[in-house]
């Protein structure tokens, strides 16, 4: 199938690994153009050699913190000035910390909302503009299945993230008449770090190991395994493509089944 993407520019954001790496790599691999960032230099160069090795596109790298504000300026001003403008957004920045609510103080719900809901926000500013201008624009968030189903132990995620969400419906509405989408990837519980970490904070606080944690995330989803990077990252491709033009302001889960729910 061909997706259309062929020459499109994408930025894909906290992709040195994970679900970002995988989506980053499967648009590369459908012939868009990459602007990648994260946080750490050497995975992220390390993401973009291998990147645009494996699929002949051009990558260009920034180093950045989505945390911070002047830094998710810098990331976009460098993908506007190195490519001209950007077709496709894909948000994604790791998770806040595992816990509770008697946990986490307002500052954690800060860098909370600086990570999760803000980088979002100031990353699509810039670029939204030019898609509207052009007709033509993809903004895709990858969000979680907590936003449909909380998860016990993750307070800040299932908040935050739900932020993320109804922001992204109501731009849907906003900018459907100028040929751009808005949606959201809900991934279940994937192998990734992201994962690992979730696993390794509730196997401390109960008593378990990791093994254990992982075992009782399988039994929970009706496929009994974790998802696969590549799996989700199909998905992202899809709803980045020309096919999808007629789907926006939808939230679609990858989780073998995990939620429970009719919609």
């Amino acid at each position: 199938m061909d997706l259309g993407i062929r020459g499109k520019v994408a930025l894909v954001a906290a992709a040195s690994r994970g679900l970002g790496r995988a989506i980053a790599h499967e648009l590369a691999a459908e012939g868009a153009t990459l602007v990648i960032c994260a946080r750490g230099a050497a995975a992220l160069e390390k993401a973009r050699a291998e990147i645009a090795a494996d699929t002949g596109v051009q990558v260009h790298a920034v180093m950045a913190d989505l945390s911070e504000r002047d830094q998710i300026d810098r990331v976009t001003a460098e993908a506007l000035s190195q490519f001209g403008h950007v077709d496709i957004l894909v948000t994604n920045a790791g998770g806040p910390p595992a816990g509770v609510f008697e946990k986490h103080a307002w500052d954690a719900w800060e860098r909370a909302v600086n990570l999760t809901l803000r980088s979002v926000v100031e990353l699509t500013r810039p670029l939204l503009p030019g898609m509207r201008e052009r007709k033509w624009g993809r903004i895709i968030n990858v969000t979680s299945i907590a936003v449909k189903q909380p998860v016990d132990n993750l307070m800040l995620s299932n908040s935050v993230r739900s932020a993320v969400t109804g922001f992204a419906r109501t731009l849907a509405n906003e900018v459907a008449t100028d040929g751009v989408t808005v949606n959201n990837i809900l991934p279940g519980y994937t192998r990734t770090e992201r994962v690992e970490e979730l696993a390794d904070s509730t196997a401390a606080k109960e008593g378990l190991t990791r093994r254990d944690i992982v075992a009782r995330f399988e039994k929970e989803i009706p496929m009994r395994r974790l998802g696969e990077s590549n799996e989700l990252a199909a998905l992202a491709a899809f709803l980045a493509s020309e096919r999808a033009s007629y789907i926006t302001g939808q939230s679609i889960a990858v989780d073998g089944g995990w939620i429970r729910a009719l919609l």
